[in-house]
């Protein structure tokens, strides 16, 4: 009995094989409707007796060849990720070329021939029917292994973004308590308030910005913490100008915690600078379908490289530069320039809004 059940199930895997799903079978019967009148005409005009059994053996013949070159493909094209070019311009040729013999033979039949007509009808019709299955199996085979690779990229893309927005809060988090280990020590009367900033500051980072976009006003709220947190932090030797869009529109998205990174970059080299102050430009509009940030900052000596993105100065920055090729593909404009005094971040992303 057993033995029996596996014969069947090899069987069944066979004919599923060789016709596909159930609703090809479906869409071969529908199509057979067309073929079988046409071929009916075609018999008629080469004076073939009984043409209606002729013609119904023809368009059941013409299936099987169409299923019997899909199955022959579907093996050929199982480790081919492309379509063979030769291969299937050949076919299309044959397919064009018997299908010319086809109405020329229809126009100019053998007469007093029954039987060499019938072999010139049925060897082009059995030509184009298995050259057409092939074909349709060809490219479909080509489509859906391009729909799983895609599919494919895009769930490692996914993976690696949920990786990298999962790094951003211990990042922040890490370079706040090394500030604050510093401010215990020297100036620890900033230690309250500033902890009360660093809890409103992970609040947003850990529960908030877990989304792949958030409201660009969310976004803006933080930055705006951010800069009070290290204004209390750093005090009076801070000369900050900020111009900030005030943003009301909850549709407008943007990738959570991407223009936090180039702010606390240049919170944390400023500060090395030898001049007395700590000077810091921040500026945030929207202008058509664009976000416009830019970030000015006096900076030492140690960090003249004019491009931040490749250094190794942390998880932050190399973290964007991720995050911006993933999300924001073919979609932003990035520009580091940098002086004798200062280093400056422009950066422009096309807006994220809900569809």
């Amino acid at each position: 009995m057993v033995k029996m059940n596996e014969n069947s199930n090899v069987s069944g895997g066979i004919i599923e094989g060789f016709f596909g799903s159930f609703w090809y079978f479906i869409l071969a019967m529908v199509v057979s409707i067309p073929i079988f009148i046409a071929v009916e005409s075609y018999v008629k005009s080469v004076g073939i007796h009984e043409d209606e059994a002729v013609s119904f053996a023809a368009t059941v013949c013409f299936m099987l060849g169409v299923f019997a070159g899909r199955y022959i493909a579907g093996i050929w094209m199982a480790n081919t990720k492309t379509l063979p070019k030769a291969a299937s311009a050949g076919m299309i040729l044959l397919i064009i070329a018997c299908t010319a013999w086809v109405f020329f033979h229809a126009d100019f039949p053998l007469r007093e021939r029954v039987a060499i007509n019938l072999m010139l009808f049925w060897l082009p019709l059995v030509m184009i029917s298995i050259a057409t299955g092939a074909l349709i199996k060809m490219v479909h085979a080509v489509n859906q292994h391009q729909l799983k690779e895609a599919q494919r990229e895009v769930a490692q893309s996914k993976s690696e973004l949920h990786l990298l927005q999962s790094q951003l809060s211990p990042h922040f988090l890490f370079n706040t308590l090394n500030n604050l280990y510093g401010l215990s020590i020297t100036n620890h009367e900033k230690i309250p308030p500033l902890l009360l900033k660093l809890s409103e500051l992970l609040r947003y980072s850990v529960y908030d910005a877990s989304d792949v976009y958030v409201p660009l006003k969310d976004e803006i709220t933080y930055i705006k913490n951010y800069i009070e947190f290290e204004k209390i932090r750093i005090g009076d030797r801070l000369v900050l100008t900020t111009d900030v869009e005030e943003m009301m529109d909850a549709d407008v998205k943007i990738a959570p915690m991407l223009l936090i990174v180039f702010i606390e970059n240049a919170f944390k080299h400023s500060k090395n600078t030898a001049t007395d102050n700590i000077f810091i430009d921040i500026k945030l509009k929207t202008w058509g379908n664009s976000i416009l940030f830019s970030v000015k900052n006096t900076y030492g000596k140690e960090v003249q490289d004019n491009n931040i993105l490749n250094k190794s100065s942390g998880m932050g920055l190399p973290n964007v530069a991720k995050r911006l090729e993933l999300l924001y593909h073919n979609a932003h404009e990035l520009s580091v320039r940098s002086d004798e005094m200062f280093y400056k971040v422009e950066l422009q992303l096309k807006m994220k809004s809900n569809e």
